[in-house]
């Protein structure tokens, strides 16, 4: 406590933007770590693919490059903010999502057979 006060008379400026940092380090850090541990949970890998996911759900959940996911569903990056599940990508298309979701599985398989190593991880 003695520290953080002399500190605080000494420079309390760098003292507020030190504190700052030091809250989005930890706040940054704790939802690395969440993250971390949630997809290396095994019940959440390789889950069968269904209408509610977005394709980024589905790209970490198989473990595939986010690139083939929006290649296999033919979409730009999504610049609008708000996440579209794959129900609202096939409404979108003109598409049946069962046909989508068969893409999907079938581009994800050829990555896992260009890419066995990856795989092995």
């Amino acid at each position: 406590m003695i520290f953080l006060k002399r500190l605080w008379a000494a420079a309390p400026i760098a003292t507020t933007v030190l504190g700052l940092a030091l809250a989005v380090a930890l706040v940054f850090g704790g939802r690395m770590v969440a993250d971390w541990v949630y997809w290396n949970d095994p019940a959440r890998q390789d889950l069968t693919i269904k209408p509610w996911m977005t394709p980024r759900f589905v790209a970490h959940s198989w473990d595939v490059p986010r690139p083939v996911m929006l290649e296999a569903l033919s979409l730009p990056e999504n610049t609008s903010g708000r996440p579209r599940n794959l129900r609202d990508i096939a409404e979108a298309n003109g598409v049946n999502v069962d046909e989508l979701i068969a893409a999907l599985e079938a581009a994800i398989a050829a990555h896992r057979a260009a890419h066995p190593i990856e795989d092995a991880q």
